[in-house]
């Protein structure tokens, strides 16, 4: 016996900013919005916010008092349509804690951590989306079979609108932009 799934009917509609901005943190909760359709992200596993919580610890500590890095929050990518992305960490400016939604000229780095299920998402969607809204760095994070994480680092080409890679860390992070940041992540 299966039981039939009633899909809500805002799943099969574009939805525009107005509309996102009346729904509740429940509703926002897991999702992403990509030209104004609904896209249901899986459950991170505990690895996964593990990694992404050590980051964001140690980029806020890096990044003194000018900027925040956080998790778990929308980044407005455009509004018409609607492309919300809710990035592993965000390093945004202090100054604009209090607004929402936050754009991307109040980010400086975003970190995905790539999970089975984001794989093209992570390294391929997001890269071009980031790019094209003038993130000026991106950091992908992949869970190596040896257990050990990578961190690839990109900066952003302001004449192209796209990411140049700059370097891999595995285990341990020593990056220099875009502010010296230290952190092991081999011991996870």
């Amino acid at each position: 016996m299966t039981a039939d799934m009633v899909v809500p009917a805002w799943m099969h509609a574009q939805i525009s900013a107005e509309q996102y901005e009346s729904w509740s943190a429940e509703q926002c909760a897991r999702i992403e919005i990509v030209d104004g359709m609904v896209v249901v992200t899986p459950t991170a596993s505990k690895r996964h916010n593990r990694l992404a919580r050590i980051l964001a610890n140690a980029l806020d500590l890096a990044a003194g008092p000018e900027w925040n890095a956080d998790t778990d929050f929308d980044v407005r990518l455009q509004d018409v349509p609607l492309t919300n992305r809710r990035p592993d960490v965000v390093v945004y400016r202090a100054d604009t804690i209090d607004l929402s939604p936050t754009r991307p000229e109040h980010v400086l780095l975003i970190v995905e951590v790539v999970s089975p299920g984001s794989e093209t998402t992570d390294r391929v969607v997001k890269v071009d989306q980031y790019a094209k809204s003038g993130i000026a760095f991106y950091w992908r994070v992949e869970q190596a079979a040896t257990g050990i994480p990578l961190v690839y680092t990109y900066v952003l080409d302001p004449a192209t609108r796209a990411y140049r890679y700059t370097e891999v860390f595995t285990g341990q992070v020593r990056a220099t932009a875009p502010f010296p940041v230290t952190v092991d992540l081999g011991a996870l």
